[in-house]
């Protein structure tokens, strides 16, 4: 049996276990220990896991790149330029439309006296396209049934690099005659077949840039001659209608004093997929229709549509 002391003292250790089973794990009193129970050490290791754990640095906001219009310093980095409207004139896919419908008929001098009419078609590839070299030297300041003329005289006698080496200058003028500027012309023919005959084996360059670099040879001839002869459209030919032309119908931004202004002009904003058929639909618009003097408006389908028509 138990004293009374040690039952007093029976009754508040059960006193004081209820009373800590009833605040929870932890709560006895100061400094005394009892055996965590399976809550607590759970609780224990995560923070253990916890504090060492790395630190986690804050994710780095990604810079989202926008496009937009500003000036230079407003612009953001790495922002993408936007791209600038191409500038081309009013009614121009109207007033091509009108044209192509006048020249339908495929009937002025350039459809059958032109560039491409003028070489002899059966001669070796190499003949060809001198031929076709020597026809556009030809050409300028000539009217195409003059340089037909011509082409036909020099064909009759083999017109091939070697012939007209072997040729005097006098008979070569008196077959070219009366072609524009035909003493020039003779000068020309000669210096530019030597060097055909000495650097390109008889043949002509394929390149822009030799091409002009030849005597009597100028842009137009040499973008012609890239066409006709090599088949590679490197430009548009522009020669004096295409000029008028441009001109009257406001093609260009701004008035333009040159046929090679003309064209830098004409391919800022003209599709490269015109540049081809371009030079012989002016031409033989030119040679019908919008004349240089006292042009035909009056049948003209574009007359409502040309700036030119409106003043006349």
């Amino acid at each position: 049996m138990c004293s009374p002391q040690e039952s007093g003292m029976t009754a508040l250790s059960a006193r004081m276990l209820t009373r800590s089973r009833s605040l929870g794990p932890g709560a006895g009193p100061r400094g005394c220990r009892e055996e965590p129970g399976p809550l607590r050490r759970r609780e224990a290791a995560a923070e253990a896991r916890k504090s060492h754990s790395p630190v986690k640095r804050p994710r780095k906001a990604q810079r989202l790149r926008v496009a937009y219009e500003g000036s230079d310093s407003e612009k953001g980095e790495g922002a993408e330029p936007l791209k600038v409207p191409v500038w081309e004139p009013q009614d121009w896919q109207q007033q091509l439309v009108n044209i192509r419908a006048m020249r339908n008929k495929k009937d002025a001098p350039v459809d059958h006296l032109g560039t491409e009419h003028c070489y002899d078609s059966s001669a070796p590839p190499k003949v060809r396209r001198y031929q076709v070299l020597l026809s556009l030297m030809l050409s300028s300041q000539t009217k195409d049934q003059v340089t037909a003329g011509a082409m036909q005289r020099l064909r009759a006698r083999g017109l091939t690099v070697d012939s007209i080496l072997q040729t005097d200058d006098a008979t070569l003028g008196k077959l070219i005659y009366p072609v524009g500027f035909w003493r020039s012309k003779v000068k020309y023919i000669k210096q530019t077949s030597a060097i055909l005959q000495q650097h390109y084996g008889g043949d002509i360059p394929a390149s822009v840039a030799e091409l002009v670099a030849l005597p009597g040879v100028g842009p137009k001839m040499a973008h012609l001659a890239m066409a006709v002869a090599w088949g590679t459209v490197s430009g548009i030919a522009v020669d004096t209608h295409v000029h008028r032309i441009a001109n009257r119908l406001r093609w260009t931004k701004k008035a333009t004093k040159s046929p090679e202004e003309t064209r830098a002009a004409l391919e800022e904003w003209l599709p490269r997929e015109l540049w081809h058929e371009i030079n012989g639909l002016l031409v033989g618009f030119g040679q019908q229709t919008c004349l240089p003097v006292r042009p035909r408006c009056h049948t003209c389908l574009n007359q409502a549509l040309c700036p030119a028509a409106q003043g006349l």
